[in-house]
C-alpha cells in the first residue's frame, strides 16, 4: 500500500498484488497508519481509497488473515474519522473487501467493477461487514447477496446503495469523481466532521453495538470444519463437500 497527498486529497492506494488486495495483517496495519497520518494532516480535506490491478479487495486473506478484531478496529477508524472517505473502484470486490467498500462515505465505481459476498460458499458468513452494509444496503438486496455468493455488477451496485455512483464509460470515473473531490476540497474542516458524524451515525452505532458479538461468530466459524472444508476447497479449485 502507498499514500500520496495533493490538493488537499490523501491518496491511498492498496497496492498487493501477490494476494489481489486480500486483508492480511499487514495490509490491514498498514492501512489503519496511513489513515491516522491523514486524519493528523490538516491540509488534509478527505481521503481516497483506491488499489492497483484488477482487483480492489479480494476479502480476507485466507493465507494470512488478519484478526477480525484488527478488521473491526480499521472499520471503526474509518467510520470515527473526521474526514470522509471516498472509495474509487475500477475492479472486482469481494467478501472482506465489501466492508472496506461499504464503511466508506461516499463509493464511486468503474463499469468493469463486479461484486459478490463470497462468504456462504466457505462456510462463513459476512458477519463483521455485515455492520457496516446493513445500514445502507436496500435490506432485500442484502439478503439476497449475502446468502446466495451471486455476483453483480456496478450498475446492480449502485441500485441497492452499495455504491454512490457509476461512471458509465471505464475511462470517466475520475472525471465522475472531480464534483465530488472539489465539494469537498472547498468544505470546512469542522464542517466535514460534523457532518459526517451525521450521516455515518448508524453505522457508528451498528459498529459498537455489534462489534464484539461479530468478530467472535467471525473467529468461530473461520475455525470450525465447515470453513475448513471450504477454504480447502477454494485452494484445490473444487466444490466443497456439501455443494449439491
Amino acid at each position: 500500500m502507498h499514500a500520496a497527498r495533493a490538493t488537499g486529497i490523501a491518496t491511498l492506494t492498496l497496492d498487493s498484488p501477490g494476494n489481489r488486495n486480500a486483508l492480511s495483517a499487514a495490509l490491514v496495519a498498514a492501512l489503519r497508519t496511513a489513515l491516522a497520518e491523514a486524519a493528523a494532516d490538516p491540509d488534509v480535506r478527505a481521503v481516497v481509497l483506491t488499489h492497483t490491478g484488477t482487483t480492489f479487495c479480494a476479502g480476507a486473506d485466507l493465507k494470512t488473515p488478519c484478526d477480525p478484531a484488527d478488521f473491526l478496529a480499521l472499520l471503526r477508524e474509518i467510520a470515527e474519522l473526521p474526514k470522509p472517505v471516498v472509495a474509487r473502484v475500477t475492479g472486482h470486490v469481494r467478501a472482506g473487501g465489501l466492508g472496506l467498500l461499504g464503511v466508506c462515505d461516499i463509493a464511486a465505481a468503474g463499469p468493469q467493477s463486479t461484486y459478490a459476498f463470497t462468504e456462504t460458499h466457505l462456510g462463513l458468513a459476512p458477519a463483521v461487514i455485515s455492520m457496516p452494509l446493513l445500514p445502507r444496503l436496500d435490506p432485500r438486496a442484502a439478503a439476497r447477496y449475502f446468502l446466495t455468493a451471486e455476483q453483480f455488477d456496478s450498475a446492480e451496485a449502485a441500485r441497492i446503495g452499495l455504491i454512490t455512483l457509476r461512471a458509465p464509460h471505464a475511462d470517466e470515473l475520475d472525471q465522475a469523481l472531480e464534483p465530488v473531490l472539489t465539494g469537498l476540497r472547498k468544505a470546512s474542516p469542522q464542517g466535514l466532521a460534523a457532518t459526517k458524524a451525521l450521516t455515518s451515525a448508524a453505522v457508528r452505532e451498528a459498529l459498537e453495538r455489534d462489534g464484539a458479538r461479530l468478530t467472535g461468530l467471525s473467529a468461530e466459524l473461520f475455525a470450525s470444519a465447515e470453513a475448513r472444508e471450504g477454504i480447502t476447497a477454494r485452494f484445490e479449485r473444487r466444490d466443497p463437500s456439501w455443494a449439491r
